[in-house]
């Protein structure tokens, strides 16, 4: 070999061309990643589990062992004498406003007369030691009188009042249409929803900590850091200047995340021993002190003509709301509104009640007040198909709901409603083949391997369930929120108060400011409420108001950065156009990148989205009482054993409007979450509270869904029809799988079983067939 040939082999590699580096995909559209991906899978994403303060102090509540008591007294000496205990509080060591409730105040802090409700907080210790605290917390003796606790909701009515404000909560009867029509045929039922609990992944935990000027700062996964915060400050008898509250990393949330009850007292002993205060739930805390989904007692009456065509809809509601009222007044709103579902329904009179009784408190919980009914009207359609010999989806097409249909409640839908494009979607998707009966496939039957009859008692059932929720501003509520855009040095940061749940607003903040701006980097900031306010993370809605506040002030940055250039070439800022981060003009003239144009330059704007308002429902329930709707189709097969009840959900087929992709990748995982959510309020979730007892409050007891549980999710057809008053068209994902897939999964049982299933979780005995 020659030195020149050595010398060209050992240079070749160095004078190789570098491999281009592809660029990364940014902005609406694309599938961009989490930022806090990393953090979570290496575990170093901080919770409010995780955080230490100097001189900390734990925290332990004492909650009732009775649903429902009269207090005769309590005695703290024993409790306050234990070594290492800092500070013991009750209701006599509330400076403030003793009652608290997110939808109404008629919450007290700590129980101070009467016990409504297991688990209520009577006390509240601080001390050296968890330990300590919670020994110090059972230390506390309370004298009660026991009482007969009220846990039908039916009773209620004729019951002595629970609460000052009475038993009723709210009232609405619907009117629509004429009361004397009536169909060919008719159809009833009787149905019954369980108690299901939201069972955050991670239980809930907070740090207080007391400031110089005699406030306080509270460390929480608060999905509603606002509304925390001036609940607070009236508890503690401060001003809402004087409390802040700092979200802390949120392990998901399908509800109310924080509940105050857990909150209020942390802050109290804060301020008492001058001192940080940390709680930490356990599971059991858990259950008891947060709310819970509505249990809900449906009758119906459905009236139909000879094609399946609904005439008319009769039907009650009632909603058991706990010992408090908490969101049941919204709740119930939305099971009166949507009580027909989204088909064409001439007449419809509807009664809905909220009631309180002994149970555990009842409050938001994902797809609230929707969930519930859905599941009673789409066995009312399977029922009208089955009396008429009718394929359950021809009929259910007979009635969807389209654009510029009227609601029961008078309102016009005027978003896109492609009802029956979802429908035709599952129905015509290929239906999954059937297992074969070999020793290898006995995994795929109910139960698993020798958890199932024979074989030959297994039977295949197809079911459809079509949902509909509402996104934004029922019945008058204001669903404002407010963000800022600042751009330095090339990088973009958002302030918003959007709490990220693990429904994706920060990603999307991010992309829509890349969108925008054709900013690669984009930061958002940490959420407290020394930021204006944007309102509780429910329903979806900070993807609506939260990000078409991001969107504004992203917008009112760019005409910033492009004026200057405008001016000086003589031309309009809507004459130039920012992609793949460059500047151009639509004649070409002017051509630059943004990095140049952001050089050296500060800029910033703050802006807020509101949507247009609506009204509460009258005293017949009609009025335009909701923004924005969306809609799912699920069509569900299952195999049930029907000597044993067992049941194995095969395959979800999906298709639902989604206004717009703005993530795939976490659009696709919203709905498979939801999906497998509504698989276990079908099958598996039911919080048993025997005369008002939590019974096994922890997560042996209370059996969620498990990847093992989980079916094959078919993704049949996403229809983009952009919502022309929401910001990028898009609506929110989350919810309406829940509502649906419940429902799809009970008319599938029916499918296979020929039994009514009108109760949800569906109990094996109601998936059995004996033998006549």
């Amino acid at each position: 070999m020659s030195n020149d040939t050595a010398t060209a082999e050992a240079a070749g590699p160095a004078e190789a061309a570098p491999p281009v580096a592809e660029p990364i995909p940014h902005g609406l559209g694309v599938s961009l990643p989490p930022a806090d991906a990393r953090a979570k899978t290496e575990g170093t994403f901080p919770y409010a589990a995780d955080l230490w303060a100097e001189g900390l102090l734990w925290a332990a509540v004492l909650r009732s062992p009775h649903p429902h008591a009269r207090i005769v007294s309590i005695d703290t000496t024993h409790a306050r004498e234990m070594p290492g205990v800092r500070a013991v509080v009750t209701h006599e060591d509330v400076p403030g406003t003793v009652l608290h409730g997110r939808g109404r105040a008629d919450r007290p802090v700590f129980a101070s007369e009467v016990v409504r409700h297991h688990g209520e907080p009577l006390a509240a210790v601080a001390a050296d030691h968890p330990d300590t605290a919670r020994m110090a917390a059972a230390a506390v003796i309370v004298e009660y009188e026991v009482l007969d606790p009220v846990t039908d909701p039916e009773q209620a009515f004729e019951a002595e009042p629970l609460h000052p404000d009475g038993n009723l909560i709210r009232h609405i009867p619907l009117h629509h249409g004429d009361p004397d029509a009536a169909g060919e045929i008719v159809v009833e039922g009787l149905y019954r929803i369980g108690r299901q609990d939201p069972a955050p992944i991670g239980a809930e935990a907070g740090l207080a900590v007391p400031r110089p000027d005699g406030g306080v700062e509270l460390y929480l996964a608060s999905t509603d850091p606002h509304g925390d915060r001036d609940a607070a400050a009236e508890c503690y008898g401060l001003t809402p200047e004087q409390v802040k509250i700092v979200v802390t990393g949120v392990p998901g949330a399908t509800a109310d995340r924080e509940d105050q009850g857990f909150q209020l007292p942390l802050g109290l002993l804060a301020l008492k021993t001058g001192c940080p205060v940390k709680l930490t739930a356990t599971r059991e805390e858990s259950f008891l002190g947060h709310a819970h989904r509505h249990p809900t007692l449906l009758r119906y009456r459905h009236h139909a003509d000879a094609e399946g065509r609904v005439v008319k809809v009769e039907a009650q509601i009632l909603l058991d709301a706990g010992a408090y009222a908490d969101t049941s007044s919204d709740a119930l709103a939305a099971a009166v509104a949507f009580a027909c579902g989204p088909y064409v329904v001439p007449n419809a009179f509807i009664e809905g009640w909220a009631v309180r009784t002994n149970n555990p408190p009842s409050g938001h919980v994902r797809g609230e007040g929707a969930m519930q009914v859905c599941a009673a009207y789409e066995a009312q359609m399977d029922k009208i198909a089955k009396k008429l010999g009718l394929d359950p989806a021809e009929v259910r097409l007979r009635n969807v709901l389209a654009t510029g249909d009227v609601l029961p409640t008078g309102q016009t839908v005027t978003c896109p409603a492609p009802v029956a494009e979802l429908l035709q979607a599952v129905r015509d998707f290929p239906l999954p083949a059937l297992p074969k009966d070999t020793p290898e496939d006995e995994w795929l039957l109910p139960g698993g391997p020798e958890g199932a009859g024979e074989p030959g008692a297994v039977r295949r059932g197809v079911g459809y369930g079509i949902g509909m929720v509402h996104m934004l501003g029922a019945e008058g509520a204001d669903e404002v929120s407010t963000a800022t855009v600042k751009v330095q040095d090339g990088v973009a940061t958002v302030l918003c108060a959007a709490v990220e749940t693990g429904q994706g607003f920060t990603t999307l903040a991010r992309q829509i400011v890349q969108d925008t701006l054709g900013v690669d980097e984009v930061q958002v900031a940490p959420v407290d409420t020394d930021q204006p306010p944007a309102g509780a993370g429910c329903r979806g809605r900070h993807t609506w108001v939260s990000g078409g506040a991001v969107e504004r002030a992203a917008k009112m940055v760019r005409t910033q950065l492009l004026q200057p250039l405008a001016h000086q070439f003589g031309m309009s800022t809507e004459l130039l156009q920012i992609a793949d981060g460059k500047i151009t003009s639509y004649d070409g003239v002017l051509s630059t990148t943004v990095a140049e144009a952001l050089h050296g330059k500060e800029l910033w704007a703050t802006a807020q989205c509101r949507p247009h308002p609506t009204e509460p429902l009258d005293e017949t329930g009609q009025g335009d009482a909701f923004v924005g709707m969306s809609f799912c189709a699920i069509r569900a097969v299952v195999d049930v054993d029907i000597e044993i009840g067992s049941v194995r959900v095969v395959e979800l087929a999906v298709a639902q409007d989604v206004g717009r992709v703005l993530n795939p990748a976490q659009l696709t995982a919203r709905i498979e979450a939801g999906v497998t959510q509504g698989v276990g309020i079908a099958l598996t979730e039911n919080l048993r509270t025997p005369r008002g007892l939590i019974r096994h409050p922890d997560l042996t007891g209370y059996a969620l869904p498990t990847a093992l549980d989980t079916p094959d999710i078919r993704i049949v057809k996403l229809v983009e029809e952009r919502d022309v008053v929401a910001p990028f068209g898009a609506k929110a994902v989350s919810a309406v799988p829940v509502v649906a897939s419940p429902a799809a999964v009970a008319s599938a049982v029916r499918a296979a079983t020929g039994r009514p299933v009108n109760r949800l979780p569906i109990r094996p005995q109601a998936a059995v067939v004996t033998a006549n």
